[in-house]
């Protein structure tokens, strides 16, 4: 698939506010890629795959997670929040013609990220946190972050996430308290090595 076919997919399932934020992660993805001698192709296809699942109804979702169990996993017991990522990730597999797991990786676990993250994992991760129109507070200081330590910005910007849901009182997907442990292991073996 080639960023013209993905662009227009992107455009043909969401709506105007969240396309615009799709080519703001395309964006930040690119330079985040640049940045860390990743695959710019490979990052801009991910973005713009990666929330192509989001405003599909959760019923449909469901549907979709169930008609896939081998690609689902256990999806269905998470949070529905988390949903809309593996779908696109299926989507692209099974009807777009998306055959590279690093890709379809990247977009599944976009929203919270997994255990043992590939850079690719991470750049997307962060692009979608980090593009154009996030206004959060600590958002720039997460910019200048990431554009200077990937791991610590994972870090930092997952500590946020979770944090943001568990003072919401929604319920915490599993793996994003899975992929902030090994974040952290992660930060801290590389602090070690730093130290030595």
């Amino acid at each position: 698939m080639d960023l013209e076919e993905a662009k227009a997919l992107a455009r043909k399932h969401l709506g105007n506010k969240r396309y615009q934020h799709t080519l703001n992660v395309e964006e930040m993805a690119v330079r985040l890629a640049a940045r860390y001698g990743a695959d710019p192709h490979k990052a801009a296809l991910a973005a713009l795959l990666h929330d192509t699942a989001k405003e599909m109804p959760t019923a449909r979702q469901l549907e979709l997670l169930r008609q896939y169990p081998d690609l689902a996993g256990d999806t269905e017991n998470r949070p529905t929040p988390v949903w809309h990522g593996v779908c696109a990730a299926i989507l692209a597999q099974t009807q777009w013609g998306v055959t590279d797991p690093e890709i379809l990786s990247a977009v599944a676990c976009h929203t919270t990220g997994k255990p043992g993250m590939s850079l690719l994992d991470k750049i997307l991760y962060l692009a979608d946190m980090t593009c154009a129109e996030r206004d959060f507070e600590g958002v720039e200081q997460l910019r200048r972050l990431e554009f200077e330590d990937i791991d610590q910005a994972m870090l930092a910007a997952l500590e946020q996430s979770v944090g943001f849901v568990r003072h919401g009182g929604r319920p915490l997907d599993p793996m994003s308290a899975a992929t902030l442990e090994d974040i952290r292991k992660t930060a801290a073996q590389k602090d070690g090595k730093v130290k030595v």
